[in-house]
């Protein structure tokens, strides 16, 4: 299986398409795991912006690496 390039910066904040490039989730799969708390609580910058910590994803990712796919 091919190894995913994340494409995430170092810090701040990244938009969803940034996401679903690294995590192989569809969008409403993504949403319902947001509101479920499986993944992290999105930021609102205004009122059609949303974004998520990138120190928030990084930690997802390497929670999803070790398998420890739900939980927060």
């Amino acid at each position: 299986m091919a190894q995913r390039k994340l494409s995430l910066p170092e810090f701040g904040v990244v938009r969803l398409p940034q996401i679903l490039a690294c995590i192989p989730v569809c969008e409403s799969a993504w949403w319902e795991g947001c509101r479920t708390g499986r993944y992290p609580k999105p930021v609102k910058l205004g009122p059609r912006t949303t974004a998520w910590r990138v120190e928030d994803i990084k930690e997802l990712i390497e929670r999803l690496g070790k398998g420890e796919g739900s939980g927060k």
